[in-house]
C-alpha cells in the first residue's frame, strides 16, 4: 500500500449511511487510503451516463429518460421508427438485464439490437438542433451535486471519461446544456452518422454496448493516451457491466468501483456487492464520489 493509513472508514460519515453497502470494508478502507496517498495527479474518473450521471428518478417519482429515450422525443423522428424502436427495446432490454443468461450469449443479442437500431435510423432528415432542444428539457435531470463535482474535477485537472452505451449525441448535448462539458471531459459512445445528402445514415462504427465498455472501445482513442500514467481510477455505473469500464485503461492498478442500484435492490444487491466496492441504494446524489474526491484533493493541497 502507498504510504501510511491516514483515516478509517468509520470516520467518513457519508460512507456510514444506511443506504451505503460495502461488502469488504477493510479493502475499501485500504483503497481509499491509496487513492488519497496518490493524490489528484494519479487520479481519473470513468463514469457511465444513463442513470449514473443522470438520476434514476426525480423527487416526484418520475423516471428519467435514457439518452436514446431523450432522442426519441425529437419531433422529426417518423412514427414508424418510434414504434420499431419500442419493439426492439421490449425484446432486447430483458435480455440485457437477465441475471441468468451467459455473457457471450448476451453480447450476440446486444450486437443485434445495436445493428437493428442503426438500420432504423437511416434515410430521413433530423436536424441536430432538435437534439439540443430535447437536451435542454432534460439538463436538470443530473444527480444532485453533479455540477459541483464536474467543476471541481475540471479545476483539479482530473480527467473524466463518460463511457456510454447510449446515444453520444444526446449525452454530449445534455452535458453541454448543463454546463458540465469541460475540457477535461471526454465522451466515448454511439454517435449518429449523416450521409452526404444530410439525412441520417445510421450509427457510426464502432459499437459501444453494455458489455464491451472496456479496452475494446478505448484502444486508439485520445483518452487512452491521455491517462496512461494515471493508475488510480474511480469507476461509477448503474449496471453490472459498468464495473469493467476501467479494464482497458493502461496500468489501472487501483480501481475503486461505485455502483448505483435502484431497480429491485432486494433481488440485485448481492450481485452488485460482489461486483462493486461501494453500492448506493436509491441515492440520487453524487455525495459519495464527491466526498472521496474531496479527500484526495485535500491531501494533494496539504
Amino acid at each position: 500500500m502507498v504510504g501510511q493509513q491516514k483515516f478509517r472508514l468509520s470516520e467518513v460519515s457519508v460512507l456510514n449511511a444506511d443506504h451505503v453497502k460495502i461488502r469488504d470494508p477493510d479493502k475499501v478502507e485500504m483503497m481509499l487510503n491509496e487513492l488519497v496517498a496518490g493524490g489528484i495527479e494519479k487520479l481519473q474518473v470513468v463514469t457511465d451516463f444513463d442513470y449514473t450521471i443522470t438520476k434514476q428518478r426525480l423527487t416526484n417519482g418520475e423516471k428519467i429518460l435514457t439518452s436514446f429515450g431523450m432522442f426519441n422525443e425529437c419531433r422529426s423522428l417518423p412514427t414508424s421508427v418510434l414504434e420499431e424502436s419500442k419493439k426492439l427495446f421490449e425484446k432486447y432490454r430483458p435480455i440485457e438485464i437477465d441475471p441468468h443468461m451467459p455473457l457471450d450469449e448476451k453480447i450476440v443479442y446486444m450486437i443485434e439490437w445495436w445493428s437493428k437500431t442503426g438500420d432504423l435510423l437511416k434515410g430521413f432528415p433530423l436536424p441536430r438542433e432538435e437534439i439540443a432542444e430535447v437536451a435542454m428539457r432534460f439538463k436538470d435531470g443530473l444527480r444532485d451535486g453533479t455540477h459541483q463535482m464536474f467543476r471541481d474535477m475540471n479545476e483539479q485537472r482530473i480527467p473524466c471519461l463518460v463511457f456510454s452505451a447510449g446515444l453520444g449525441d444526446t449525452v454530449m448535448s445534455v452535458l453541454r446544456q448543463a454546463n458540465v462539458l469541460y475540457p477535461n471531459v471526454k465522451v466515448i459512445s454511439n454517435f449518429l452518422q449523416y450521409g452526404a445528402d444530410g439525412n441520417l445514415n445510421g450509427l457510426q462504427e464502432k459499437m459501444i454496448h453494455t458489455f464491451n465498455k472496456n479496452e475494446t472501445a478505448l484502444k486508439g482513442t485520445e483518452y487512452y493516451e491521455l491517462v496512461h500514467d494515471r493508475d488510480h481510477v474511480i469507476v461509477m455505473g448503474d449496471s453490472i457491466g459498468d464495473a469493467g469500464m476501467a479494464d482497458g485503461i493502461p496500468t489501472s492498478s487501483h480501481v475503486l468501483k461505485i455502483g448505483f442500484l435502484f431497480d429491485h435492490p432486494e433481488q440485485n444487491l448481492p450481485r452488485y456487492m460482489d461486483t462493486f466496492d461501494i453500492v448506493l441504494i436509491d441515492d440520487q446524489t453524487m455525495d459519495v464520489p464527491r466526498a472521496i474526491l474531496e479527500m484526495v484533493k485535500n491531501k494533494s493541497h496539504q
